[in-house]
């Protein structure tokens, strides 16, 4: 009876960590129902665990307008004295403890509010409302107005790395540079916010000249190994050479992006599983593979960013559109079928349900079809479900849950498995903000209709003849 006991404990557990539900039925029940079937007594219809349907432009532009106001109020745009918690408001005179309110744990900084920035102005230019874009415009003027004063604190303190503005005045990662870079550049583009460019010019020599790399080309870091390989770094340098290959019309930044772009995914790819490891020590290529499922979104972001500005004629154009497709059809047979989202660990269902890469996916997923790159036919109600399940995370507030913490390349799965997630991640706000608003495009698009038959969703191409469902 013991054992018995000790089993359905740790069955309870189990369940209640991989956000699964026990049922006793072969299939999956919730409290939702279709609200697009038009016969709400229909009993070939499920309930479902999360809003089954078709989400429409006012639901999808209410989740995008909540996730700002909860930034707003938890992103400040004022100097503090970390030690009497005073707010500084004299700029003359440098102060040792003075430090960018960080008091809501979120950085303006932070290669995480690069991505916010990003998805602040494509909700703006998606949705037409400014507020989306007065937000990075507030915060990039902070930034522009209080880096002399940071600047003077450094130059008498010696601060270093607890300078509140490290990253705009010694940059030492593509952390420090290439998401924020990428984001200023493109607010410059947008005429959103002040003229930036010292910093833009900086973070971008940081990315071509000053990161460490592989012998090859590739960026990389000298952490945990000698020779170490991150998914992550897609994103923090891709989409930043790609806008300066954009902002300066000059080939050569198009060029190093493309042969990151194409080097990383080939030396991270998994051809069996179709996504990408998280990371590789140059000396230990054949390690086992630890299919973390932010890294695989930080890849998945960083193409679609390169692809939207890289001319088509460039040699490079189609071998990274064939990589981000290759990558998309790969994680899309992943989606887990009772939520819509993608595990931690893409490919181990046991592990939690992860919020700020399955909005990744959504928006990758809803971006190629868009533009073209795969078919809607499949992934269009896949970028659907997706979005409905990235929705359930988003709180009455604006907070975005379920996003696991900044997590390290690391070499087991237990690691993995055990990082927090929680609303305090800001890594999951910009993803959120770009799904929707990529979504709000893709539900809009005039190159698909979308029926409702047969209780699912189907996006057909206009130009792909028509259907017949005469037998029903």
């Amino acid at each position: 009876m013991k054992i018995k006991h000790l089993l359905t404990l740790t069955l309870t557990a189990l369940l209640a960590f991989t956000g699964t539900a026990a049922h006793a039925g072969p299939e999956a029940t919730g409290p939702f129902k279709n609200r697009d079937n038009p016969n709400p007594d229909d009993d070939g219809e499920g309930s479902y665990g999360i809003p089954y349907q078709l989400p429409t432009t006012a639901e999808i532009t209410e989740i995008l307008t909540r996730v700002h106001g909860y930034m707003e109020k938890n992103t400040f745009t004022r100097v503090i004295d970390s030690k009497t918690k005073k707010e500084i408001t004299d700029f003359t005179t440098p102060v040792a403890t003075a430090r960018a309110d960080t008091s809501s744990r979120f950085s303006l900084l932070a290669y995480e509010m690069g991505v916010v920035y990003s998805g602040m102005l494509y909700a703006s230019e998606v949705t037409g409302d400014k507020r989306f874009n007065n937000f990075t415009a507030s915060r990039l003027q902070f930034i522009h107005d209080r880096l002399p004063y940071f600047r003077a604190v450094e130059e008498k303190f010696k601060l270093e790395r607890a300078n509140s503005f490290r990253g705009p005045l010694d940059p030492r990662a593509l952390d420090d540079s290439g998401s924020m870079c990428a984001a200023l550049i493109r607010a410059q583009i947008a005429k959103v916010g002040p003229n930036l460019q010292p910093t833009i010019d900086l973070w971008s020599d940081y990315i071509a000249n000053k990161q460490y790399r592989f012998p090859d080309g590739t960026l990389a870091r000298q952490r945990p190994q000698a020779n170490s390989l991150w998914a992550d770094d897609a994103y923090m340098s891709i989409p930043a050479l790609a806008e300066m290959g954009r902002l300066t019309g000059d080939k050569k930044w198009f060029d190093d992006a493309v042969k990151n772009a194409v080097q990383m995914v080939d030396y991270l790819w998994n051809k069996d599983k179709r996504m990408l490891t998280h990371g590789l020590n140059l000396h230990n290529p054949d390690a086992p593979h630890f299919h973390w499922a932010r890294a695989n979104g930080w890849v998945v972001v960083a193409l679609c960013d390169l692809l939207d500005v890289l001319p088509k004629d460039h040699p490079g154009y189609e071998p990274v559109k064939t990589r981000l497709v290759a990558l998309l059809t790969g994680l899309a047979e992943y989606q887990n079928g009772l939520t819509g989202l993608w595990h931690q660990m893409v490919d181990r269902p046991d592990s939690y349900l992860e919020t700020s890469a399955s909005a990744m996916f959504v928006y990758g997923l809803a971006h190629a079809i868009n533009h073209g790159w795969i078919s809607g036919t499949t992934y269009g109600s896949i970028a659907q479900a997706g979005w409905i399940g990235v929705t359930t995370r988003v709180t009455k507030d604006g907070a975005v849950d379920g996003t696991c913490v900044g997590t390290t390349f690391a070499n087991d799965q237990v690691y993995y498995y055990h990082r927090p997630a929680n609303t305090t991640a800001l890594h999951g706000y910009g993803p959120v903000l770009l799904a929707g608003a990529e979504m709000i495009k893709l539900i809009n698009n005039p190159k698909y209709r979308i029926d409702i038959k047969l209780r699912t969703y189907h996006y057909v191409p206009l130009a792909g003849g028509e259907t017949s469902y005469r037998e029903h």
